[in-house]
């Protein structure tokens, strides 16, 4: 993924808050075997300190790949949006002559991945990831020996990975003036399909730390 210095995280806790916000479903990618294409899994995922939980079906085709290299990617992208050319021409310019581009976040987490086997550890994976999506409890309790979870938990197992890179972008225009940024997010705001609020909500947010942008 290639980060413009402008598009760069100003500091992890910028991409670690936007993760925390609800961010939690990305694209797990793994390696092929010799003579096959790389495999890409859409999943939830929860972050404990330095790595990623996740669980997967037992049939699921990455075991052998995980195997063969244990490097993965998570990707993970959000508050994105098209924006047409007629928002980006230059002032004095006619606005046929903007050229459009995409806004997004994206997190790329690079990680070495193990699998967890072991039922009991199995069974802990799944409660932190509980705690995580139903943090109110209402669930039963996810025990090796007590239905409904210990009978299904062989048909899991769990790559655990541990994050050894992370990668952030944060792509609004941020080397643009803030005249160009301001009224960009007005239009996005305005329009109000998809995803454009919060779009607007992270160009305005790192408007309040980037303005203007210096190399």
């Amino acid at each position: 993924m290639l980060v413009q210095p402008w598009d760069a995280g100003l500091d992890e806790a910028e991409w670690q808050t936007w993760i925390a916000e609800g961010h939690d479903f990305g694209l797990l990618s793994i390696n092929g075997l010799p003579g096959h294409p790389p495999i890409a899994i859409p999943t939830h995922f929860t972050c404990d300190g330095h790595h990623l939980l996740v669980h997967l079906a037992r049939p699921s085709p990455v075991w052998k790949q995980i195997e063969h290299d244990p490097d993965v990617v998570l990707t993970v992208i959000g508050d994105y949006s098209f924006i047409p050319g007629l928002w980006r021409a230059k002032a004095g310019t006619p606005p046929t002559d903007g050229v459009p581009t995409s806004y997004y976040t994206a997190v790329q987490f690079t990680c070495r991945a193990s699998v967890v086997d072991d039922p009991e550890a199995k069974a802990e994976l799944l409660r932190r990831q509980l705690a995580h999506f139903q943090p109110d409890g209402d669930h039963a309790p996810v025990a090796v020996d007590q239905p409904p979870y210990g009978r299904m938990l062989p048909g899991i197992r769990g790559p655990r990975l541990e994050v050894t890179e992370v990668l952030a972008k944060f792509k609004y225009d941020d080397h643009k003036p803030v005249e160009h940024r301001t009224a960009v997010a007005d239009h996005l705001t305005a329009r109000g399909q998809g995803l454009d609020v919060p779009t607007a909500g992270q160009q305005r947010r790192r408007l309040d730390r980037i303005s203007p942008w210096k190399p």
